[in-house]
């Protein structure tokens, strides 16, 4: 069985959330982190941008991971 790491876990969380958000600003035009934080420009939302950012890019990693991060026994 294939486990998932903290970090994993997190970054699938910001994936989501960002993907959650496009999915609102493509059917309402209405961006959901820019009006919580404070507008688009705000050092909060572009926090938030950047994060969720990062965690897709870190994603990619948990395409092409595999088996590789298991060990023996889980298999």
């Amino acid at each position: 069985m294939n486990r998932l790491s903290t970090l994993d876990r997190t970054a699938l969380t910001l994936i989501i959330i960002g993907a959650l958000n496009w999915l609102l600003v493509g059917l309402f035009q209405w961006d959901l982190v820019a009006a919580l934080f404070g507008g688009e420009s705000a050092w909060l939302s572009r926090l938030i941008y950047t994060l969720v950012g990062i965690s897709g890019l870190y994603g990619l990693s948990l395409l092409f991971r595999g088996d590789r991060g298991m060990a023996d026994n889980d298999r």
